[in-house]
């Protein structure tokens, strides 16, 4: 895939950074470009799995990496023990017990630094081309959550120059700080003047449900504010209060909603002091 020079190559290109789909993670994480432009972005593809999964994974296959739940993740006689799951070869969602809609959690690290970029994707397929806004591509649909029909593949990945002059951070959660899956991810930008005033904020978290979560009403609380404590303190517990996390993962999902406002504090307090 790499010979395929459409899929390949990281540049600036008529107002956006171009990186293509099949660009390894370790790549993209070292890159100078993505390092001085999106150090956000650098960061959390340094943070995925290990050093040999970066080096052989790429962008595209992290923005299209299947959900997770622990009724699926499990062998054949372990999930069949339970009569399976909505996500493979059973009729009910072990996590909710009620309805048709699988919850598996969205698991992948990139995307919400590059939602709060304002990032775009290409998808191609037999009969056309389409790009959409990386926001636009995940849906709250556990089994397959994203719009890339069966029969396209992501092409490249397409950042705004522009978003290039926001103060950017990111966080993870995990069991082990070496290959683990996130439990909670954070990412946030923001618009911040040189007197300090906060002119947009944006936030993103992801690993609790089937899609990543936009949190709402952070610009009403912030603009025309600055990030002092008083504002960081709001923002995390206008977070806490939108973040509900289903026992989809492992770990207690009760201790994983108390760690939304304890990492989006430490997201913000990196944009603060930067």
């Amino acid at each position: 895939m790499k010979s395929v020079s459409e899929l390949s190559g990281i540049r600036e290109e008529n107002g956006y950074l171009r990186i293509g789909a099949a660009e390894t993670l370790a790549e993209v994480a070292r890159h100078q470009e993505v390092k001085k432009l999106f150090p956000a972005l650098s960061d959390a593809a340094g943070h995925v799995a290990g050093p040999q999964l970066r080096n052989s994974g790429t962008i595209g296959g992290n923005l299209c990496l299947d959900t997770r739940c622990t009724y699926y993740n499990q062998t054949s006689f372990w999930r069949g023990a339970l009569g399976y799951c909505l996500k493979k070869d059973g009729t009910v969602c072990h996590v909710t017990s009620v309805g048709k809609k699988c919850v598996a959690a969205h698991s992948a690290d990139t995307p919400p630094v590059l939602m709060t970029l304002g990032a775009t994707i290409t998808l191609a397929g037999p009969q056309r081309k389409r790009r959409i806004p990386i926001e636009e591509f995940f849906i709250a649909d556990g089994i397959c959550n994203t719009r890339r029909t069966p029969v396209e593949i992501v092409t490249e990945i397409r950042i705004p120059l522009s978003a290039a002059k926001l103060r950017q951070g990111y966080a993870k959660l995990r069991q082990r700080k070496s290959i683990d899956f996130p439990l909670l991810t954070v990412a946030v930008s923001a618009d911040i003047e040189g007197d300090g005033t906060i002119q947009s904020i944006n936030g993103v978290i992801t690993a609790l449900g089937a899609r990543p979560r936009t949190l709402s009403g952070w610009d009403d609380l912030a603009v025309g504010g600055t990030l002092d404590a008083d504002m960081i303190d709001g923002l995390a517990e206008r977070a806490h209060e939108q973040c509900h996390p289903l026992e989809n993962l492992i770990v207690d999902a009760d201790w994983r909603r108390a760690m939304v406002p304890v990492y989006v504090k430490r997201v913000l307090e990196r944009l603060r002091i930067n």
